[in-house]
């Protein structure tokens, strides 16, 4: 089964398995450090990586997402165990009947490019925590290639509306990871060079 007909719930499943232990490594004395997201500090961009988390559980049920508020999560000492319970109802409520059939609520946009989105988040922002806390990160083949798809289509409007950087060339060698996070603006071996 190739990751274009394998279900989205599938893939979010392996990308929050890869994510766990990324997000319980990461110790509180490096919250400051900076990422590949220029914006976003280790905390603000776990602070980010929750409310998308929690936000596509509604998307997926063609509720509309508040995207508006900024709760912080990392306020609760047990955070890290609710990443894992929230990824839990993420990948749930994906695997729900319907999930991936329709538009999404408030987006217009195909309910199953939605969940790649969140798969794309949940994939590229934990390299991003995993550059800025330094550890390495290769994601499973099957998400990889289902999110390339959907990077090459939405990039330019992603960069127009400042979601992605400017293309970086890709180095040579370059793995289809690697090409994935040049195509959204990082430079995948000098991240301090890229902008998110």
């Amino acid at each position: 089964m190739t990751s274009r007909t394998q279900p989205i719930s599938e893939l979010l499943g392996t990308a929050a398995a890869q994510a766990a232990p990324v997000v319980r490594g990461i110790a509180d004395d490096s919250f400051a450090a900076p990422t590949p997201c220029s914006e976003y500090d280790v905390r603000a961009l776990l602070n980010h990586l929750f409310q998308i988390v929690v936000n596509f559980q509604a998307l997926a049920a063609k509720q509309p997402a508040d995207f508006a508020s900024n709760p912080d999560y990392l306020a609760d000492a047990d955070w890290r165990t609710r990443f894992d319970a929230e990824t839990a109802k993420l990948v749930a409520a994906w695997a729900a009947p319907g999930a991936e059939e329709g538009v999404s609520a408030g987006m217009g946009l195909p309910a199953r490019t939605v969940g790649s989105m969140v798969l794309l988040d949940l994939t590229v922002h934990i390299w991003d925590l995993t550059q800025a806390t330094g550890r390495s990160f290769e994601p499973d083949p099957a998400v990889v290639e289902n999110l390339a798809e959907l990077v090459e289509q939405m990039a330019p409007t992603a960069r127009k509306m400042n979601v992605f950087g400017e293309e970086v060339e890709p180095p040579e060698g370059a793995s289809a990871f690697e090409r994935l996070l040049a195509a959204t603006g990082r430079n995948p071996r000098d991240w301090a060079a890229a902008v998110d």
